[in-house]
């Protein structure tokens, strides 16, 4: 005659009290279960290893009906009689029940073996990061990266064991890179990426289309988008000081040097300043709009070519126009709360 170990003998009666506590405890029969609880470390034990499973099987709804019919054709003949005070009685059915529920763990088992395989498989979920046309946005990323997201850009930011890459889907945004040679840094914007492994740069994507990249620290490869033409060794190589602007539909020029004064310009959105040296008055507004929620708009065509030199807080529009306004040839009337236009003084 085989004997049950005093583990299989726990494991039965861990059992036995789940069923009947499923469909109810009376008040003396909960008392009992808890001082079953508290007679042995093992009971308490067995009875979390049961729920964890049953827990881990909730997270698998595929096997839930399988789950429910072996607990259904078990559980009815499991006998309590009234007597038993401290611990069910286990007739010959809980070891059906626990073979049932044996082979509903070993499913739930590779059930889960083959869940936690896939999320290994499966790439972790992409973070995405927004702006409005008047916003900013700093954020440390799980490298140890840095992004700055300026006024009315998008980017989404999906990290694997192979790469950590980035899609800058409209506006710009700044990166300070974390050094990590076995994980590449790629930033996407339309069909131009950028791969660095620990650099500092800076990346504009225009609405038109057209695509700006400025290295401040280290050295970047700007090629076609694509895992392998990214990393192309004939890809053109921007280093710190440089910068390379890339037409929409248009052969790429040369990488070109950036003097200390127009970097500091390029950069100014991440201090909310600006400086401008005798920039026409359109490309003035142009970062204004890209910054404030009050849009400026040239009413008379002849101002768009008036020089503007200074530095700018490029979220004060308000205070921009009253600037303009100072020597009485323009005048910023408001339309609505949200639109002044600009036009010469009469």
């Amino acid at each position: 005659m085989k004997t049950n170990s005093a583990s299989a003998v726990i494991e039965d009666a861990a059992i036995a009290w789940l069923t009947e506590r499923d469909d109810g405890f009376s008040p003396a029969r909960e008392r009992a279960f808890a001082h079953w609880l508290r007679t042995d470390p093992r009971h308490a034990a067995a009875v979390a290893r049961l729920e964890q499973t049953l827990g881990l099987l909730g997270e698998l709804p595929e096997f839930r009906s399988e789950i429910n019919t072996a607990f259904d054709r078990a559980a009815p003949v499991v006998a309590f009689p009234p007597a038993c005070a401290e611990q069910p009685t286990l007739a010959r059915a809980p070891r059906r029940w626990s073979r049932a529920f044996a082979w509903a763990g070993l499913a739930a088992a590779l059930a889960l073996g083959s869940f936690v395989g896939w999320r290994a498989l499966r790439p972790p979920p992409a973070i995405h990061y927004t702006t409005t046309v008047a916003g900013y946005e700093r954020a440390r990323l799980d490298d140890g990266s840095t992004l700055e997201l300026n006024a009315a850009s998008a980017v989404r930011v999906q990290f694997t064991p192979a790469e950590r890459r980035v899609q800058l889907e409209s506006g710009e945004a700044h990166f300070a890179v974390a050094h990590d040679t076995a994980r590449p840094f790629i930033v996407s914007a339309g069909p131009i990426a950028v791969r660095a492994v620990g650099t500092a740069f800076n990346v504009r994507y225009t609405a038109g289309g057209d695509i700006e990249v400025t290295v401040t620290e280290g050295k970047v490869r700007v090629g076609q988008s694509g895992p392998a033409s990214s990393a192309a060794e004939s890809a053109p190589l921007v280093s710190a000081g440089q910068r390379i602007i890339l037409p929409h539909h248009a052969p790429p020029p040369a990488v070109e040097q950036v003097d200390p004064a127009a970097l500091r310009s390029t950069l100014a959105w991440q201090n909310r300043l600006a400086d401008f040296a005798e920039a026409p008055l359109a490309d003035v507004i142009a970062r204004f709009n890209a910054r404030s929620r009050i849009q400026l708009l040239i009413a008379d065509e002849t101002l768009a070519d008036r020089r503007i030199g200074g530095t700018f807080a490029l979220d004060e529009a308000e205070a921009f126009v009253r600037l303009l306004e100072r020597d009485g040839e323009i005048i910023g009337e408001r339309r609505g709360e949200t639109e002044i236009h600009l036009r010469r003084a009469r």
